[in-house]
């Protein structure tokens, strides 16, 4: 199964002394062909890296994985899980929301340590993979 794989993942491997666990999880689901990327995530890994070097490691890492292409019904969907969610006292941002409407659509999984995400599949049909 097709995994996305979030902003606070990606942030916890290309940190210095980064999270084992994160790493060798991410590396076997890259050995596998299970990582999906959204342009969005790649953009708020890559934003507010100072140093011109590490922008571009990291930029150049993200490289090998294709974004995720979305639809107009992602954007759809999204905003109704936003309302969904909302109006159940549950807040998230949209880039949350895009993702789970695309691992919905496509069936993926949702790696993330974002403890929202597990609030949102209260209310959304949507399926995280275990970090722990």
């Amino acid at each position: 199964m097709k995994v996305i794989v979030d902003t606070p993942i990606w942030s916890f491997v290309f940190r210095k002394g980064a999270d084992a666990h994160h790493a060798e999880t991410l590396t076997e689901l890259t050995r596998r062909g299970q990582v999906q990327v959204l342009g969005a995530v790649r953009q708020e890994v890559l934003s507010g890296i100072r140093d011109s070097k590490q922008f571009q490691y990291i930029r150049e890492r993200l490289a090998a994985f294709p974004d995720l292409e979305l639809q107009r019904d992602d954007y759809e969907t999204a905003a109704a899980y936003f309302n969904r969610c909302r109006s159940r006292g549950v807040q998230g941002s949209n880039t949350d929301f895009l993702i789970c409407a695309a691992a919905v659509r496509h069936d993926f999984m949702v790696y993330t340590t974002d403890g929202d995400f597990k609030l949102y599949a209260r209310h959304i049909h949507l399926k995280l993979l275990s970090h722990h």
